[in-house]
C-alpha cells in the first residue's frame, strides 16, 4: 500500500512539474516582456520537429551561460502544435537537457503574430530576436545562427 501511495504522489509531482516547466504566452504578453525587460534578452522561436532549431538551442544555452556575468536572459518560445503543450514540449526539453525558460506561443495565425516581431518574418523557424532596451538595440535573425556568429551577436547585444 505504501508503494502505491508513493507512486501516486510521485506521478502527481511529476505531472505538476511538467505542466509548470512550460508556460503559455500570447504574443502581446511576449511583446510586453520584450519592451520592459531591464537586461539583454534573447528570444529564440523554435519547435521540437525543426532540425535546425534543435541543433542551435545548445549553442544558445552554452554561450549565454558562458556570459552569465552579463545577465543575458534567454527565452525559448516553442511554436509546437497545441497537442504538445505542455507535456510533449516539457518532455522534449527535459530529454535534451534544456535549462532555459520555455514558453509555448498560444497563437495560430502566423500572418498576424509574425510581423509583430519583425515585418520580414514569414513564419519560418528558427528565428531569434535580440533586445537590449538600455541601449535601444533590437536585431532580428530570420534563420539559424551558426555558433561563431552567435558569439559575435551576443557580444554586440551587450557592448
Amino acid at each position: 500500500m505504501k508503494k502505491i501511495l508513493i507512486s501516486i504522489c510521485l506521478l502527481l509531482i511529476y505531472g505538476s512539474v511538467v505542466s509548470q516547466s512550460v508556460k503559455k504566452i500570447k504574443m502581446d504578453e511576449l511583446l510586453h516582456l520584450m519592451d520592459t525587460c531591464n537586461s539583454p534578452l534573447v528570444i529564440n522561436f523554435w519547435a521540437s520537429w525543426c532540425g535546425p532549431c534543435v541543433r542551435e538551442i545548445p549553442w544558445f544555452e552554452k554561450n549565454v551561460q558562458e556570459m552569465k556575468g552579463k545577465k543575458i536572459k534567454l527565452i525559448l518560445v516553442s511554436l509546437d502544435f497545441a497537442d504538445e503543450f505542455p507535456k510533449g514540449i516539457a518532455g522534449f526539453a527535459r530529454k535534451n537537457g534544456y535549462q532555459s525558460e520555455i514558453y509555448w506561443l498560444n497563437e495560430t495565425n502566423t500572418d498576424e503574430f509574425c510581423p509583430k516581431i519583425d515585418k520580414s518574418w514569414d513564419g519560418t523557424i528558427p528565428v531569434t530576436m535580440m533586445v537590449n532596451n538600455k541601449k535601444k538595440y533590437r536585431k532580428f535573425f530570420g534563420q539559424q545562427i551558426p555558433e561563431k556568429r552567435l558569439q559575435l551577436e551576443l557580444q554586440q547585444l551587450i557592448d
